[in-house]
């Protein structure tokens, strides 16, 4: 599936868009995320690589049982990927210093590792091993198991966050510092929460549950693709789904607000199918139509993904951690003086500002091409 490459990569270069603007002070409102309750374009983006992590589960374990893998080989896999996943995003929280006693232990790569781990294994499980008439071996994934799950898992969340009171504080509330989350990131991580709170964490433990779920989701779409129905029949079902769950997830919004921090039932249900729908789209453009020229960038950061992720993060910290002598022996960092000499003088703030951003989009592109054209991908 070209398709879902492209999806991934499309997914890459809108987190490098909107994680490295040249001025936090002047962003577009769609580039931003949302204050607390409600959503923008920008928090769909972490959403959409969970949903992705689980359509590739569904796809690459069946591929890999096809060619012999067995449920055990699979379930290592699952685990040294999961450790690999979490060991980058705790170097990637730690870079340039280091600071170890204060060192964010959660993060964007610690969540997907978890819910690859959870979600992987739990399909793992779950599935069953069938022989097909030509001899070789198909694997079915437990449809009603997965969906129930998932559906545990968000009801469950909403309860806990609704009716478990907090301490000094009591139960159903969903501020930033009083909801169940935060209290137990606060109890459980103590000093090692996100710098920028301090007192609560976007990627907290107890929200990682819910985010298992839109892995799950994820699966469940991958099962749908893999199937044997026509591909006319497959992108009609996606678009179905995915307008269904967007629906519920916006109706369900003024009882458990669509929140991307709380990663709360209501996101879930609306980003995944958010996420349904833009697969489909891709699916419907370059793998039952072929257009596929248009696509060439997406499939470099697609195809090496973790990679274009890494590689955005160290450049990204590092243009911004380490000062030289600017014009009359200020300090100045070398974001801050690209982004002062090449874009402030030539557009509006606003417009300077995602310049840089497109900028360095592009920058992180230049050295994967080449990577993508001698056909090297770095897999974990």
């Amino acid at each position: 599936m070209v398709s879902l490459d492209v999806f991934r990569g499309l997914t890459i270069a809108a987190m490098i868009l909107v994680n490295d603007p040249g001025s936090w002070r002047h962003i577009y409102a769609p580039l931003e995320h949302a204050e607390w309750n409600g959503w923008t374009p920008t928090d769909l983006v972490f959403p959409f690589f969970l949903f992705i992590a689980g359509v590739s589960m569904a796809l690459s374990f069946a591929s890999r049982t096809a060619r012999g893998k067995t449920r055990g080989s699979l379930a290592i896999h699952v685990v040294r990927r999961s450790a690999l996943i979490f060991a980058i995003g705790l170097f990637l929280n730690g870079i340039p210093y280091f600071d170890f006693p204060a060192i964010r232990i959660t993060g964007v790569l610690q969540r997907i590792a978890l819910c690859y781990l959870a979600a992987g294994l739990f399909y793992l499980a779950t599935c069953r091993r069938e022989a097909t008439a030509d001899g070789t071996v198909r694997v079915r994934a437990n449809i009603g198991a997965i969906a129930s799950v998932a559906l545990i898992l968000l009801v469950g969340y909403w309860a806990l966050m609704t009716f478990v009171p907090v301490p000094g504080y009591g139960a159903g509330h969903l501020g930033k510092d009083d909801n169940l989350g935060a209290y137990i990131d606060r109890a459980v991580l103590g000093g090692h929460l996100w710098s920028e709170s301090k007192t609560w964490d976007p990627e907290g433990l107890l929200s990682t549950l819910p985010a298992i779920a839109t892995a799950l989701i994820g699966i469940l779409a991958g099962e749908w693709l893999r199937s044997e129905r026509r591909g006319a029949r497959k992108l009609l079902g996606l678009i179905i789904a995915g307008a269904v769950l967007m629906l519920a997830g916006r109706l369900l919004h003024p009882y458990f607000p669509i929140n991307k921090n709380l990663w709360t039932s209501t996101f879930v249900l609306f980003t995944g199918g958010f996420a349904m729908l833009l697969l489909a789209v891709c699916y419907w453009v370059v793998d039952l139509r072929g257009w596929k020229k248009w696509a060439a960038p997406f499939l470099v950061f697609g195809m090496n993904a973790i990679l274009a992720y890494a590689l955005a993060a160290i450049v990204s910290e590092t243009s911004i951690d380490f000062e030289f002598a600017g014009p009359g022996g200020r300090g100045q960092t070398l974001h801050g003086w690209v982004y002062n000499n090449f874009f402030i003088p030539y557009a509006n703030p606003k417009n300077a500002s995602v310049g840089f951003a497109l900028f360095f989009v592009v920058l992180i592109l230049a050295p994967l091409w080449p990577l993508y054209r001698r056909r090297i991908f770095v897999r974990i």
